[in-house]
C-alpha cells in the first residue's frame, strides 16, 4: 500500500508534476483559454491613452489567482484534485491570460512615443494594483473558504492554538 501521508511527488517511484504528461496537458489547454480570454478583453477594452486591456488582465489575473491560492490551500496539500485545479487554472488559465511581458512591451512604447511620465506611473500604477489584489485575493479566498461559523461556538480562528 503507498504511503498516502506524502505528495505524489515524494512517494517512492512518484512523479515530479513537471514529467506528468496529464497535468502538462492541464497547463496547456489553461493557457489557451487564458490567452483567449486575454484577447477578447484586449479587443473590448480602449488601448488610449493607456493600455487598460494588459492592466485590466494582469490586475484581475493577480486577485483571482490570489483566491485561487489561499482557497486551494485551506483544503489541504498540493496533490491529487487541488494541484490539478491549481495548474490547470492558476498556471494555465490565469497564466495565459496575465501579461507582464505585455506590461514591459507597453511601457517600452509609451515611452518611446515620448510618454516617459505615463510609461513609469502605468509600470507603477500596475505593479502596485497588482500586488494589493493578489492580498485582497488571498484574504477572499481565505475568508470564503473557512467553514461557517456554528452558533453558539467562539470564532478562534487567530488565536494561539486554534485554526489560522
Amino acid at each position: 500500500m503507498p504511503d498516502r501521508s506524502l505528495p505524489d511527488d515524494h512517494r517512492p517511484g512518484g512523479r515530479q508534476p513537471h514529467r506528468d504528461l496529464r497535468l502538462v496537458a492541464l497547463v496547456g489547454a489553461g493557457g489557451a483559454v487564458g490567452t483567449l480570454l486575454r484577447h477578447a478583453v484586449g479587443l473590448t477594452l480602449p488601448s488610449a491613452p493607456v493600455p487598460v486591456a494588459t492592466l485590466a488582465v494582469n490586475v484581475s489575473g493577480a486577485l483571482l489567482l490570489g483566491v485561487l491560492t489561499a482557497a486551494l490551500a485551506r483544503r489541504g496539500p498540493d496533490t491529487g484534485p487541488r494541484r490539478a485545479t491549481r495548474l490547470a487554472l492558476g498556471t494555465g488559465v490565469l497564466g495565459g491570460c496575465t501579461t507582464y511581458s505585455t506590461l514591459a512591451v507597453d511601457v517600452v512604447r509609451l515611452a518611446a512615443d515620448g510618454r516617459a511620465g505615463v510609461a513609469a506611473a502605468y509600470a507603477v500604477v500596475t505593479l502596485v494594483a497588482g500586488l494589493a489584489a493578489a492580498a485582497a485575493g488571498l484574504a477572499l479566498g481565505a475568508a470564503a473558504s473557512r467553514p461557517p461559523r456554528r452558533p453558539g461556538v467562539p470564532d478562534v480562528t487567530g488565536v494561539p492554538g486554534g485554526p489560522s
